[in-house]
């Protein structure tokens, strides 16, 4: 799996925290932050499709 680096603002990453941990919904960081993008990604997709800027092959 590839790794990134990227620069999150103290008040996400504080957000971010308070659903990580043994009373969280996430395990860890990583997770949350992955778990973040793949449900951004399916409201862009969403978006797209109302658009009609998705392809019929996905």
């Amino acid at each position: 799996m590839p790794k990134i680096s990227v620069e999150v603002p103290a008040e996400l990453l504080n957000d971010l925290d308070e659903h990580v941990g043994e009373d969280g919904k996430f395990v860890n960081r990583s997770e949350a932050i992955r778990a973040s993008v793949r449900k951004t990604l399916d409201i862009l997709d969403d978006i797209d499709e109302r658009q009609g800027r998705l392809d019929d092959e996905q």
